[in-house]
Order: C-alpha cells, then sequence, then structure tokens
C-alpha cells in the first residue's frame, strides 16, 4: 500500500492540512504501507520557496516522516506535456482561447471545478492552436472511447463501497477541464495529480471531501491513460467557527503560527479532532 500527501506550496499550511497530513499517515500505519510526500508546485504565478520549507518544517514538527528525494511537480513539465500529446494524437484535447468571462458570458454554470465549460471551442483541431491558448480534454469523445463501466472503490466518510460513475453527470458538473492552462502553460492540477499517482504506483489516494466531486474525472483519464485506479478515501474537513473550510485563500490561521505561540503537536490534534 503506497499513499500520498501533496500540499501546493502556495501559502502556509493550517490546520486542514495537518488534519488531511496526520490521516494519510494514519492510513499509511493501519494498512502496514508508505505515506510519500509530493510537492504539487506547479502554479508558477503563487509558489514560494519559504511556503515549501515551511511545508517540510510543519510537517516534522507534527512528527511525520517521508521517504527522499521528494517529488517535486515543477520539475517534470517535459513528462507532463508527452502526456498531453499523447491524448492529442486520438483526437482527445483540443485548445481553448477562451477567457473566463466569455466562459461565463456564454452561458456557462457553477459546477464542481469552477464554471462548466460550454464547448465554445470544442470543434477546434490542434492544428487551430495558438500561443496562449489552453488545451481542454473532450470530455464526451474520452467517455465514448471507453467500453467498460468507469467505477472506483470509496473507503471515506461519504458513498462508502463501490461508486458507479455516471458518464452524463460527469459531462454535466464538469464538462471539458483544461489540462494545460491558458497563458502560463502550466499543467493543471487534473493532469498532473493523476499522472503522478501513476508514476509513484499510488495504491490509496488519501485527500479531503471536498476533492470527492473531482473523482469521477480523475478516474475517467486513468481509464484513458491505461492507469491503474487506486483505492480512494476522502476524508471529512476541519470547518471554522460559521461552519467554513479553512482554505489559504481564506487566510487561515497557519500552523507555523500556532507552534510560535508555544502549541505542541498534540494541542493541534486536540483542535482539530484527530484521533491516533
Amino acid at each position: 500500500m503506497i499513499t500520498r500527501f501533496a500540499p501546493s506550496p502556495t501559502g502556509p499550511l493550517h490546520l486542514g492540512h495537518a488534519y488531511s497530513a496526520l490521516t494519510v499517515w494514519q492510513q499509511a500505519a493501519r494498512l502496514g504501507g508508505t505515506a510519500l510526500l509530493r510537492i504539487e508546485d506547479t502554479d508558477s504565478t503563487r509558489v514560494r520557496p519559504e511556503y515549501e520549507a515551511g511545508i517540510y518544517e510543519d510537517l516534522a514538527w507534527l512528527g511525520l516522516k517521508w521517504p527522499t528525494p521528494v517529488l517535486r511537480q515543477s520539475e517534470r513539465a517535459g513528462l507532463y506535456d508527452t502526456t498531453i500529446a499523447a491524448l492529442a494524437e486520438r483526437g482527445l484535447i483540443y485548445p481553448c482561447s477562451c477567457s473566463r468571462r466569455a466562459i461565463v458570458e456564454a452561458g456557462a454554470v457553477p459546477g464542481a471545478d469552477g464554471m462548466v465549460y460550454p464547448g465554445t471551442c470544442r470543434m477546434r483541431g490542434m492544428e487551430t492552436r495558438n500561443a496562449g491558448d489552453a488545451l481542454r480534454l473532450n470530455v464526451g469523445l474520452a467517455l465514448a472511447r471507453i467500453a467498460q463501466p468507469i467505477q472506483f472503490e470509496e473507503t471515506g466518510v461519504q458513498d462508502a463501497g463501490l461508486v458507479h460513475i455516471d458518464p452524463a453527470a460527469l459531462c454535466h458538473t464538469i464538462g471539458d477541464p483544461v489540462l494545460k492552462r491558458k497563458d502560463t502553460g502550466d499543467p493543471s492540477y487534473h493532469l498532473a495529480c493523476v499522472h503522478d499517482d501513476a508514476a509513484q504506483e499510488i495504491t490509496h489516494v488519501v485527500r479531503g471531501t471536498d476533492l470527492q466531486a473531482l473523482t469521477p474525472l480523475h478516474v475517467l483519464m486513468q481509464h484513458l491513460l491505461g492507469y491503474p485506479t487506486p483505492v480512494y478515501h476522502h476524508h471529512g474537513l476541519v470547518l471554522d467557527d460559521a461552519g467554513k473550510r479553512l482554505a489559504k485563500i481564506d487566510k487561515s490561521k497557519a500552523l507555523a503560527k500556532y507552534r510560535a505561540e508555544g502549541a505542541t503537536p498534540d494541542d493541534i490534534k486536540q483542535m482539530i479532532g484527530f484521533v491516533d
């Protein structure tokens, strides 16, 4: 059994990260496996070296250990490009020049991964690609290429058991996701995550329920690319006093701040309701 904790160094870790990391290592210990640390630093506009250094410090302070060297996604751009090229050869990728405003004005509705793309550029071929275009996966066409049912095993707090993916729901709630971002050319979370889970032979993905709605897309991509599908364990989230999920964007209090104020790892576990 191999699992992973895969934070993005775009801000300091907070209590929600602590709960997720502790759960990852707890699941690995229970199943006699290994927990890896992976740095998902593909957002070139937001990652900072000090945030990555803070990840190592915070996890070590919590008493967690991991094999080295640590995989850093920013060093794997060529591998992601090769994967995109393989999908493009099968006609499953198309270029998209739409801005966020244009997507909204075209009638897009909110979905599990932001606004569900309305398909404005779907009929474009790769030969029409311009500098600065995003690259999207044609989900409808991809689903048509897969003969067997798409499913995965869930062991977490919601919908435990064998989950059967509804193709229509996947199209309507996620749509055609970006695999290579507009302007920066950075690989998307979906592409890099699915690629590296396979490359690292991850057998169990342990992550929060905020990502559970994206799992059908990741399982679809695993089928397309010939990757094995891991077991998924989506754990509950740490909420603030208003019942809102902690997030970097909301400037949730950093673990380093608690540490500086004299908190211990046991104090953190008590705050987040984590039971060893």
